[in-house]
This record gives C-alpha cells, structure tokens and sequence, in this order.
C-alpha cells in the first residue's frame, strides 16, 4: 500500500512555499489545487522519474507545459 507524501512547492502566483499531499498512484496525471495563500488555481503536474521518486511541477493557468 502506497502512503500519500508531503512535497513543498512554490506558488506560480505569489511565491509562497506551500505543502501538498501527493498520492503516488497519482504519477502521470495533472489535477488543479488552490494556493492556501493567495487563492489562485495552480495547475500541479505529478511524474515519478526512473527510480520511483516523485516529482511535483506547478504551472499558473496561463503557462504551458
């Protein structure tokens, strides 16, 4: 059983360091979350790499990825 993991990212808005739980099962999709600071929808792509591990990217609704 995969546990969900606790990632920090910065908010493509306001720069904030925000913590946000990942599920591993997740890995290869995208989903959208609000900044816990400034509100604003954060586009957060998971990807694992070629030894498991997760990666977390955030976007801005106007970046492309």
């Amino acid at each position: 059983m995969d546990y969900l993991q606790e990632q920090t990212l910065s908010c493509p808005y306001c720069g904030e360091s925000i913590d946000v739980l990942i599920d591993p099962q997740d890995a290869g999709d995208q989903y959208i979350e609000d900044c816990q600071v400034c509100c604003r929808p954060i586009t957060i792509n998971v990807t694992t790499d070629s030894m498991g591990n997760l990666s977390v990217s955030a976007y801005d609704e106007n970046d492309v990825y």
